[in-house]
């Protein structure tokens, strides 16, 4: 289904009945990375995913897609639904949009999930590596993807989830040379949303032991700082492929409590 957003198409899907609950994948991603999530999530509630600006079949608005125009193609949506409140699970930069979103519309927000993601800024490090990954994008773009995607999961875990590694790079390269740089500068330049984190009564930190991307023991010092309850998982950065059953079991807690 499609809502309009700034004159372009912001595509999306609904499932299920019941009390609602928004998933917002990751960079490189789009919203088939949650079809085991909702199969059993849409079960006992009402399951929106949006592919968000830049990625799977929602176009581009610009050359820099903020954090700020990100929440509001999601608020776009849920009005186009008539959705007034729904808890936000967001898988990396869609934790990123979502606390975004809670900022600017709280009232609609019943919660959120940050999964395998973080409410701090970028690090001055990790802003230089977005600079030169965008350089990188302009000349070499699949040799850029296919290294970013194998370096999300966990060094273990590599060689026996190789097919899905493959896949999930796949789906990646659907992401245009310009939804890439785009959205990496957004990121680059969103602020620190802990106090916003902390404004949300129902909200849940999910975190792979192993993760390369963000570091465990600082989302774990984030959690205790926030007064927000952690879940650890055994994994890299991609929970819904690396620990499905155990991050199924995760979600379907939140959501029910």
């Amino acid at each position: 289904m499609i809502a309009k957003f700034k004159e372009t198409s912001v595509f999306y899907t609904d499932t299920g009945k019941g009390s609602c609950v928004v998933l917002l994948h990751g960079f490189l991603e789009n919203s088939t990375m949650w079809n085991v999530v909702v199969e059993e999530v849409s079960k006992r509630n009402r399951v929106v995913c949006i592919d968000l600006l830049g990625h799977g079949n929602t176009g581009c608005i610009g050359y820099i897609h903020t954090m700020e125009e990100m929440a509001d193609a999601v608020e776009a949506v849920l009005k186009e639904l008539k959705i007034r409140r729904a808890i936000m699970v967001g898988h990396s930069m869609g934790g990123y949009v979502a606390l975004t979103f809670a900022e600017k519309y709280l009232k609609n927000v019943k919660g959120i999930c940050l999964m395998n993601s973080t409410s701090q800024a970028d690090s001055e490090e990790r802003k230089k590596l977005r600079l030169r990954a965008n350089q990188m994008a302009k000349d070499n773009y699949e040799t850029l993807v296919k290294m970013s995607i194998g370096n999300l999961f966990a060094e273990n875990m590599r060689l026996q989830l190789s097919e899905e590694i493959e896949n999930t790079r796949e789906e990646a390269l659907k992401t245009s040379v310009r939804g890439y740089i785009a959205v990496s500068e957004g990121m680059r330049l969103r602020t620190n949303k802990e106090e916003v984190l902390q404004m949300i009564d129902k909200r849940l930190i999910i975190a792979g032991k192993q993760d390369p991307i963000l570091n465990y023991t600082i989302l774990e010092e984030e959690a205790e700082r926030t007064n927000t309850p952690l879940v650890e998982l055994p994994n890299g950065h991609m929970s819904h492929i690396e620990a499905k059953e155990e991050l199924l079991e995760a979600l379907l807690e939140f959501i029910k409590s």
